[in-house]
């Protein structure tokens, strides 16, 4: 217990730290602002993550993700998937918010596109990037392979994986890794049959990692379903993944 407490204030502290060395990133969908955060090492060549944070807007998670990305030697762009003036303050106003856009995909991608417009703008090299997301960013993962937006991976950590079947299954070419708790009550078995459905009929290059004893926000130290051993064992595998596709 000691060790997963003075853990989670390790992690926490360094994503608190590493906050500081981000950079903002002002820019505009029409006339609403968007504020994303890109790593220090903007302006070099190298491949990009584009990471989606979760339903309340930019948080610790995505910003330590960002530093340990930034170490394995990708620039990393968090998006700002709401825009100024619309952040959550709390689970009522982020899921409402989160709900549109997850019923208005097409928003959804066009938010995700300027994201990464902006990544390619900081110097990741446009071939060579993949997108990250985690709960409601997890969903904007998958929106990204659905719309075809140039990245050539994604990773839905923790994500909604149900689609509206009334939206017809399309071809697939970003390679897709889902990391799935395997105690997530907002993931049906319907939705998980369907998901692999849709990813057949695509003929997408996929894999789902399902993680025991894991609810659904297992990979943030800041919740009570943080899972120490299962968060750790997803990151691995998210980094081995990044490696295969964009290095």
């Amino acid at each position: 217990m000691i060790r997963t407490i003075l853990l989670t204030a390790c992690i926490m502290s360094t994503g608190t730290l590493f906050s500081q060395k981000l950079k903002t990133v002002s820019y505009q969908d029409g006339t609403q602002k968007l504020n994303g955060l890109v790593t220090s090492n903007a302006g070099k060549k190298l491949p990009g993550v584009l990471i989606l944070p979760a339903w309340k807007g930019i948080d610790d998670e995505a910003k330590t993700a960002a530093a340990e990305l930034e170490k394995q030697g990708y620039i990393a762009f968090i998006a700002d998937i709401y825009g100024e003036g619309n952040i959550p303050t709390d689970n009522a106003s982020a899921g409402k918010t989160a709900g549109y856009y997850k019923q208005n995909y097409e928003a959804y991608q066009k938010r995700i596109s300027l994201a990464l417009e902006q990544l390619k703008k900081n110097g990741a090299i446009s071939d060579k990037i993949a997108v990250i997301g985690y709960c409601f960013g997890g969903t904007g993962a998958l929106e990204s392979a659905r719309g075809s937006l140039p990245v050539v991976g994604a990773v839905s950590i923790h994500g909604s994986i149900g689609k509206d079947q009334t939206r017809k299954n399309g071809p697939i070419a970003t390679k897709i890794l889902v990391e799935n708790p395997a105690d997530d009550q907002g993931v049906t078995p319907e939705d998980y049959n369907n998901l692999i459905k849709e990813m057949n009929e695509g003929n997408a290059d996929w894999q789902i990692i399902t993680y025991a004893h894991s609810k659904h926000t297992f990979t943030d130290p800041k919740s009570p379903d943080y899972n120490e051993v299962m968060a750790k064992r997803a990151w691995n595998h998210t980094l081995l993944f990044l490696k295969e596709i964009l290095k």
